[in-house]
Parts: C-alpha cells; structure tokens; sequence
C-alpha cells in the first residue's frame, strides 16, 4: 500500500513539472500578445508566415528586440520555435516570430502598432 502511495504521489508531482513546462511564451491580455514581462509582443509584416525566419536582424532587432526562446524549448500549441540569422531562438506564434517593440515603455503600451505600416500587435 505503502508503494502505491508513493507511486501516485510521484505521478502527481511530475504532472505538476510537465505542466510547467508546457506553459505558454506569451500570454493574452486585452486583445492582444504579450510577453512574461507583460509588455506587448508585435508582429513584422515583412516576415513570411511559417517560414521559420525572422526579416527583423541587426539593427531592426535592437529596435524590435525578439522574444527569445532557449535552446531546449521546443514547439508547443500555437507556438513555434525558429532560428535567427544569428543562430538565436526565437519564439513565433501561429507561424509569425514575435517580437517587442523599444519604446514601449511599460506593461499595456502599444506605441509599435501600425509603425511604418509593417508592426502590428500579436493578437491571439
């Protein structure tokens, strides 16, 4: 009896990491994407859906710096992960990399959206 109950409780507690680990990159708060920061996440038109590429490097990257993805995350739900030009992993949602935008300046800003008529903020 005695190892049935350690056995469940194992169980439970590694259902418990596994879903941990499964949460999202980025979570949804008025209408819109946003990092585990809170801030605002925005999509580049000029990235190609799906193509596991970011267009946005170098400098267009310190502007609209990525939403980093470790080396060990792997894909879960909507989200993707995709390798930068400079070998970096960067989380993507439905196809499209995410990105944050530098003048946002705290949680709930979208000062990005519509810029240059390419940025758009990341909607669920």
């Amino acid at each position: 009896m005695k190892i049935l109950a350690a056995s469940l409780l194992s169980l439970a507690l590694l259902g418990g990491c596994s879903s941990m680990m499964g949460a999202s990159p980025a979570m949804s708060s008025n209408g819109v994407l946003t990092g585990p920061n809170g801030m605002t996440l925005y999509t580049f038109s000029r990235d190609a859906a799906g193509s596991g590429k970011s267009a946005c490097n170098g400098p267009c990257a310190t502007n609209w710096p990525p939403l980093m993805a470790a080396a060990s995350d792997q894909a879960r739900g909507d989200y993707t992960v995709i390798r930068r030009d400079d070998g970096k992993m960067q989380w993507a949602y439905k196809g499209w990399p995410l990105y944050y935008w530098s003048k946002d300046t705290k949680p709930g800003d979208t000062t990005g959206n519509g810029f240059n008529n390419v940025w758009q903020t990341a909607r669920p």
